[in-house]
Parts: C-alpha cells; sequence; structure tokens
C-alpha cells in the first residue's frame, strides 16, 4: 500500500516531521534561551513575544517546550538503534544456533522480560544518576527481546527455504545469507517493532520526569516542565498545557506511524 493511500501512516509522518524540524529549529533560532531566566517576565501569559508564555522564572515555555521535544526524540530514537541492533545480532544467533542453544537463549530473554522495563529504568537513573544516557540504558535492557523473537523466527522459517539451501550451495556462509536473504525478509516486522519502541521510550522518560526520578531540572524535558508547572497548575495552566499537548501529540504521532507500517506490512504479507 502507497503511503498517500495510508491515511494513519500519513497523518504520522507530516506531525512527526513538523514537531522534529520544530524542535531541531526553533531552539536555535529563537532569540530567548531555554535556560535564561528573567525575573521581569515571570508567569507572563502566551503573546506575540512568547507563544506558550513564560514560567515562574521568565523562561521562554515556546522554547523549553520544544527543547524537550529534542530530548525526548533523542532518547526514543538513539534506544529504538541500539534495542533494533542487539536484537537482529542476538534473534540471529538464536535462530541459527542448536536447539538447546537457543532453548537456553530465549529462555534468558524470557527471564528477563518477566521484568518491568520501567523498573530497569528507575534502577539505572538511581545507580548513575538521572539523565538521558541512564534512561535510554534502562530501556535497552529488556527493549530488544521483541525484535530477538521476530528475528528468530524469520531465520527458523527461512533458513531452509530454497534460496537459502541455494546460497549455502554457491558457498555462502550463514552471516552473509543472514543479511543478504533472512533480515530483508524481516525487515518490514523489524520495523513497525522499532517504530513503537519509540512512543515507548519517550512515554517513559516523560513520566519518570514527571515523577521526579527521571531527568532533573534545569533540564527542559517535557516531563520536567509539566512537573514544574503542577504547583501553578489552577493559576497558569497553560503552562502545563501546553507541554502536555505536545508530548501527546509526538506519541500519537509515532503511535500513527507505527500503525500505519503495520497495516502495510499485513497488506504485503497477504498480497505474498
Amino acid at each position: 500500500m502507497r503511503v498517500r493511500k495510508n491515511q494513519m501512516l500519513k497523518i504520522g509522518i507530516r506531525v512527526f516531521c513538523i514537531l522534529t524540524i520544530s524542535a531541531l529549529l526553533i531552539p536555535m533560532l529563537s532569540p530567548w534561551s531555554c535556560t535564561e531566566m528573567n525575573a521581569d517576565i515571570r508567569n507572563m501569559h502566551p503573546n506575540l513575544q512568547h507563544f506558550f508564555g513564560t514560567d515562574k522564572f521568565g523562561r521562554d515555555l515556546f522554547v523549553r517546550t520544544f527543547y524537550g521535544v529534542r530530548i525526548s526524540l533523542m532518547v526514543g530514537g538513539v534506544s529504538a538503534v541500539l534495542n533494533g541492533i542487539f536484537g537482529i545480532c542476538y534473534g540471529g544467533i538464536a535462530g541459527y544456533s542448536k536447539r538447546t542453544v537457543d532453548l537456553l537463549l530465549m529462555r534468558a530473554a524470557d527471564i528477563i522480560s518477566s521484568i518491568p522495563s520501567l523498573l530497569y529504568v528507575i534502577l539505572f537513573t538511581l545507580v548513575f544518576g538521572a539523565n538521558e544516557k541512564s534512561i535510554i540504558l534502562g530501556l535497552c535492557v529488556s527493549g530488544w527481546i521483541e525484535t530477538a523473537r521476530i528475528v528468530r523466527g524469520e531465520v527458523i522459517r527461512l533458513k531452509g527455504r530454497e534460496f537459502c539451501v541455494a546460497a549455502v550451495l554457491f558457498g555462502k556462509g550463514k552471516l552473509q545469507i543472514f543479511f543478504q536473504h533472512i533480515l530483508p525478509n524481516a525487515a518490514g516486522s523489524v520495523m513497525v517493532n522499532l517504530t513503537f519502541l519509540v512512543p515507548h521510550a519517550i512515554f517513559t522518560e516523560a513520566f519518570l520526569s514527571f515523577a521526579g526520578v527521571g531527568i532533573s531540572p534545569p533540564a527542559a524535558s517535557l516531563g520536567t516542565l509539566i512537573q514544574s508547572s503542577r504547583s501553578q497548575m489552577q493559576i497558569y495552566p497553560y503552562q502545563m498545557f501546553f507541554p502536555a499537548f505536545i508530548l501527546i501529540l509526538l506519541i500519537v504521532s509515532m503511535n500513527f506511524i507505527g500503525e500505519g507500517l503495520k497495516n502495510k506490512e499485513k497488506r504485503k504479507r497477504d498480497q505474498a
């Protein structure tokens, strides 16, 4: 199915691109800094100079919100890439291994996944400090497992097919067969899984920052912006509304992209 015929994918990509471009350009081009305080403009309501208003320290919320989007995208993107790389390697090894080794590898993965990923993230932030690196490491403890299961299933399904057998007869090694023949067939399912990992990572970071165990102020994470505005929610509700609204847009757009890719992959398999 082409992108223009998949409305969910189309909407998700458009919203995500707008937010991404805004996160890259607004903090760089704005005359206001995301950290500079100004007591003369504290708690200013939204206006033509400060589109989202200012916080209790006089910092521009428009710039800080989109700087928070930058942090969220970094956490989600880096964790998804790392989980994808490790999951592909782990799944490929398990799929090509003998039954006993395969069983041990997958049972180890089951044990790791039996503990909620949120606990891993909290543990890493407590040990290594509340920052982006700790959250990414915590997300990578168990985030790769579903990708590994998908790749393992594709290896088991395809390694006995005619084109893989023919590749063996032509003298190609297992690694070459995996990357040239098996992984391309699993690429669609892997991409769908990794796409859903991004909003999960973004929500986890925002939730932990809101709870006070994630990224610490004065860093402009979306979660910290929402948390810091909680005490003034009744007087200045806009300080919480704008970061929360942008966070919802970001997560929904990524879920739309994931669902769109999932529908596209399903249609592709049905036609095959």
